[in-house]
């Protein structure tokens, strides 16, 4: 029954097994099916759950909007009781999670699966999805290349068709980043719209959240209806929507205001297709009937970059500390790149820390300013189609090569990230090797509601659900 996973979202998962037409067993049998015939080209899951899964279904699951189907948790931030949280590094490869974070709860509480962990870089550091510990993680689009990061083994999994949706995060483009990559949406919420409790109040000074990617707009909005909302204790959340966001995507959106990027603040060159593909996006939101012009918010780039990447080391750091007592660790307990990181980070005095943050924050409401007079920015997801796998390069602790690769390859995405504001990758374009490529759609701090009207709004007008890499479409049924 593996063809129950085929063009199929996981609310019509979930329909089936309510309807009878098929059990969560079946479903997860189908999905450990897909799982062995893709998994060892593409190295996406390297954790699994399958007794706990099975032990969960034996029990009888919740009543919720996904009751029944399979899923998958990002080997980052995510705590899966009884599994290893390694945060794919040597340094934490013995760790094993206690309890469930409270997300993991909120998605068995909706119904869901556990079967299994996905790959990710160490410390989620990287935009390309590779690790000492777990190893590489191919783009099932094109196995040569690699599927992003650092949600790349959700991404790549979701894409093969093992499972509808996986669980993803992003503290500086994680979700976005893959889900580009890989053809899928991702959607990165508001700052502090889900709880990162009960081990964590924010992520990476508030720049780091968590959702997921999926193949349909309405399975990321059900499920951020299920997992959105603080914990006691959280040093702060996000306001409450005016209603469900999966009632939103059936609303069509009033005509907006949309401005459009065809280059990128820091003066990076984009790659022909990415400009082609949010060329060819405006256009489309132009006969949709929304208002349509090149536009760009005013900020200062280069200093909301190196800012960035300073609070970035910083926490590469701490991650780091929590294992040595603050000390750097043995260098063969860390990849090389994460070492130098660490060093940049163990360098930064707590005044320059807090001075950087105060000047982002200042940068956050220059960048704030153009949603005065526009409702959404639409940009390229990634100023370059998906690269090949070792381009960002794990064993060179030349932090500076990196910042600038980084830097070539994704100036749309972490500015969000410091301003907290919503932010989306839609997969409407394909380039001529037939690699996906995403466009941004970015909205006020606390307005996924927008978001998700019009990345619904796309859905319709340029269907993307029946597209599937080779490897899936050669994959057993």
């Amino acid at each position: 029954m593996s063809d129950l996973l085929d063009d199929a979202d996981g609310l019509a998962l979930a329909a089936r097994v309510r309807s009878g037409q098929c059990s969560a067993a079946e479903l997860l049998d189908a999905a450990l099916r897909r799982l062995e015939a893709v998994n060892p080209r593409l190295n996406a899951v390297v954790t699994l759950t399958v007794d706990q899964a099975r032990a969960a279904i034996g029990a009888g699951l919740p009543q919720g909007p996904f009751t029944g189907v399979p899923f998958l948790v990002k080997e980052l931030v995510a705590a899966v009781r009884g599994t290893p949280t390694s945060a794919a590094s040597l340094l934490y490869a013995q760790a094993v999670a206690p309890h469930d974070s409270e997300i993991v709860a909120r998605y068995r509480r909706a119904g869901l699966v556990i079967m299994g962990k996905t790959n990710s870089p160490e410390f989620g550091i990287s935009p390309s999805t590779e690790s000492r510990l777990y190893g590489v993680t191919r783009n099932p689009w094109r196995l040569d290349l690699a599927p992003g990061g650092s949600s790349g083994g959700s991404a790549a999994a979701v894409a093969a068709g093992i499972v509808p949706v996986a669980h993803a995060t992003d503290g500086g483009g994680s979700i976005r980043i893959p889900a580009s990559a890989c053809g899928l949406f991702g959607l990165k919420p508001t700052r502090a719209r889900i709880t990162a409790g009960p081990d964590v109040g924010e992520g990476l000074s508030g720049f780091a959240v968590q959702h997921v990617v999926s193949r349909s707009v309405r399975d990321s909005a059900a499920l951020l209806d299920a997992t959105a909302g603080p914990m006691p204790g959280d040093p702060y959340t996000a306001a409450l929507p005016e209603r469900p966001w999966l009632d939103e995507i059936r609303r069509a959106p009033t005509p907006l205001r949309i401005g459009f990027a065809r280059s990128a603040a820091t003066g990076v060159a984009l790659h022909p297709d990415c400009l082609a593909a949010v060329e060819d996006a405006a256009a489309l939101c132009a006969g949709l009937g929304h208002t349509v012009e090149e536009a760009s918010p005013a900020y200062d780039a280069i200093a909301l970059e190196r800012g960035f990447v300073a609070v970035f080391s910083a926490h590469v750091m701490a991650n780091i500390g929590r294992a040595t007592g603050g000390a750097l660790p043995a260098p063969e307990l860390v990849e090389p790149l994460t070492y130098g990181l660490a060093e940049r980070g163990r360098a930064i005095s707590a005044a320059a820390f807090i001075g950087t943050l105060h000047a982002l924050h200042r940068e956050s409401r220059r960048i704030a300013a153009f949603w005065d007079r526009h409702d959404v920015w639409l940009t390229p997801t990634l100023a370059q189609p998906p690269l090949p796998i070792g381009h960002f390069d794990i064993e060179s602790r030349d932090v500076d090569r990196w910042i600038a690769q980084l830097g070539a390859f994704l100036p749309f995405t972490y500015p969000f990230n410091v301003t907290g504001q919503p932010a989306a990758s839609v997969p409407l374009y394909w380039n001529h090797d037939g690699l996906p490529i995403g466009c941004q759609i970015v909205a006020r701090a606390g307005d996924e509601a927008t978001l998700f009207r019009l990345a619904a709004q796309l859905e319709v007008a340029r269907p993307w659900g029946h597209r599937r890499p080779p490897l899936a479409q050669h994959a057993p049924r």
